[in-house]
């Protein structure tokens, strides 16, 4: 059995996490499993966004740490810190610099690693059932990781960042909409409906839209206001001479839809 299935339908790429029996935990396998999906989507041009989810009641519910024992001579925390350099953090590198569009549609519980999965898409919905939660602190000791740390302040505020790391609390998903940890949510028989109508949103977007975007935030966050409105002057420099511009404008005289050109 595949621990991470696999769909394309009308340019709408869906990988699903599939160890459902366990709340799909992100153990070795999977992890290895997603990237290699992760690879097949950005190699298929046909392809336009990409929905993450997961199977069963869980999106996902972090560490396996049953399987956290074997270590080959190394402290636990040696190898957890080698293991995470060499396959986690590029996990969470590869959902950035995904080519397209990625849609996360959280179907239960995201605890642990599972926030920093989700949080790494570009949208996250998610089923009114669901909740996140950061256990990492009062339960075990240990930071926030996959990125939780960067993503989850930057969202929420500092404020309520450091209380969803050190009270113990789920965020239920309709105070994580309220909190703009998350696009949005919906009933949970309605949550692939609902992500589907929004992939296919995304899928008309210009092929280089969302990898501008996902810069241009993340530049803000380390420039001043002279600074991003220097680097948003520049990316207009070259954008506005691209054939997505272009077709944009006609679009608008045309009172027509822009139809862009896939990757």
């Amino acid at each position: 059995m595949s621990t991470v299935l696999h769909e394309v339908q009308d340019g709408i790429a869906t990988l699903t996490l599939n160890l459902p029996h366990k709340l799909n935990p992100i153990a070795a396998e999977l992890q290895q499993e997603l990237r290699a999906q992760l690879a097949r989507v950005r190699e298929d041009r046909s392809v336009r966004a990409l929905i993450l989810t997961g199977a069963g009641k869980a999106f996902c519910v972090g560490a396996d740490l049953g399987t956290m024992r074997d270590t080959g001579g190394q402290s636990l925390g040696d190898a957890t810190a080698e293991w995470m350099q060499k396959l986690s953090h590029p996990l969470i590198e590869d959902l950035r610099a995904m080519p397209v569009p990625v849609l996360c549609a959280v179907n239960g519980a995201a605890a642990g690693a599972g926030v920093g999965i989700a949080l790494a898409c570009d949208i996250v919905i998610a089923a009114k059932s669901a909740y996140f939660y950061l256990p990492f602190l009062p339960k075990l000791g240990i930071v926030p990781d996959l990125g939780c740390t960067w993503a989850v302040p930057r969202l929420v505020g500092p404020a309520r960042a450091m209380g969803m790391a050190l009270l113990d609390e789920r965020l239920e998903a309709e105070k994580a909409v309220q909190w703009g940890l998350i696009w949005a949510c919906v009933d949970d028989d309605l949550l692939l409906l609902e992500a589907a109508k929004i992939a296919q949103r995304l899928a008309r977007l210009p092929a280089h839209a969302v990898a501008e975007a996902r810069r241009a935030f993340e530049a803000s966050a380390a420039h001043s206001l002279a600074d991003q409105l220097h680097y948003e002057s520049e990316r207009q420099r070259e954008l506005i001479d691209q054939p997505a511009f272009a077709e944009g404008v006609a679009a608008f005289l045309q009172k027509r839809p822009p139809v862009f050109p896939g990757r």
